[in-house]
């Protein structure tokens, strides 16, 4: 059965003229939450176990001095000042000084609880330090899972593209004074900074590899479907229809639906609901919202057929959604 949607009235479709950057505003649409942050002071010898995160991405970044990133298939990386690695699966990994250091595990460290989020660590023989800003983060949005599963292991940032060097670099040295000072709302910035870190490290990488863009992430470099997509994600609530959509992009209706087919994989209305229902998990994980509320927001006239397009695109109803999110958070509805 087709969608139990109230009718809005008839309004022009909205043009997507100003949608210059799909790729970027939609990364940047998935906001970030922090879980942990680590300031560290290292110096020689030492080395690090850092135990997987899962469900979080990991990223390091070298302040002063230089690190040796090292993982279980063999692979190892070199970070200098300046340079950020980012794990997109939280794997588990190695860092130390240099090849060969003996290792401990993270947790066994003296580690300085500042806040529930933030901790400091200084450690090591004494000899060249490093220091690190390290992180756990998780993106919120659901839709973000089919961006994780696009990504590599390790996506490492050596130099920043010549347009972003300037003020992506100014943002680390921003965070590295932020983790040092221990000033109010510290730990709040260096979310905020981390945010923009861990964004545009994947938006650089993306870029670099074309090749990996596929599906939706991959159609909104097409300048139709593109501005489309990001139609759709500013706002989910329009009752978007293939016409208006179509229209909007300056297409007649059988061919944006043909294009958008073939490169998002789903029809456009298979698409526009599947949307809707990752922004009402959002939701119904940020906020006290129930899910007749979720459903009115979204258009639906009855609590019942947002709750049956929800279960069918998230795999469980809103109401379990909302308490699965309580009870991994520790909190009560």
């Amino acid at each position: 059965m087709p969608e139990t949607r109230i009718n809005q009235p008839a309004t022009p479709p909205p043009t997507a003229w100003d949608s210059t950057d799909p790729l970027g505003e939609t990364l940047h649409s998935f906001r970030l939450e922090g879980v942990v942050y680590a300031h560290s002071h290292l110096t020689a010898p030492w080395g690090v176990v850092m135990p997987p995160m899962p469900d979080c991405l990991m990223f390091h970044i070298v302040t002063t001095g230089e690190c040796r990133l090292e993982f279980e298939e063999g692979d190892a990386a070199i970070l200098r000042p300046g340079e950020f690695a980012l794990m997109p699966r939280g794997e588990g990994h190695v860092i130390k000084h240099a090849k060969g250091a003996q290792t401990i595990n993270y947790f066994d460290l003296p580690i300085e609880h500042v806040s529930p989020r933030y901790e400091t660590l200084s450690y090591g023989g004494g000899g060249d330090g490093t220091t690190l800003i390290c992180g756990g983060v998780r993106i919120d949005h659901p839709a973000a899972r089919d961006l994780v599963e696009l990504l590599p292991n390790l996506i490492h940032i050596k130099t920043w593209d010549s347009p972003n060097a300037e003020w992506m670099h100014s943002t680390l040295r921003l965070m590295a004074a932020e983790a040092s000072s221990r000033q109010p709302g510290g730990e709040t910035i260096v979310t905020r900074l981390a945010d923009i870190l861990v964004i545009q490290a994947i938006r650089t990488w993306l870029l670099e590899h074309p090749e990996s863009r596929r599906g939706w992430l991959g159609a909104l470099s097409d300048d139709k479907v593109g501005p489309a997509l990001l139609l759709i994600h500013r706002d989910p609530s329009t009752d978007w229809t293939v016409a208006s959509l179509a229209k909007s992009v300056s297409m007649s209706r059988s061919a944006f639906s043909a294009r958008f087919t073939n490169l998002v994989g789903e029809s456009v209305m298979q698409y526009v609901t599947r949307w809707r229902m990752h922004t009402a998990g959002a939701w119904l994980r940020e906020t006290k919202i129930t899910a007749a509320e979720c459903g009115a927001q979204l258009g639906y006239n009855s609590e019942a057929a947002f709750s049956r397009a929800f279960k069918r695109v998230m795999g469980v109803p809103p109401g379990t959604w909302q308490k699965d999110i309580a009870e991994q958070d520790g909190s009560p509805l």
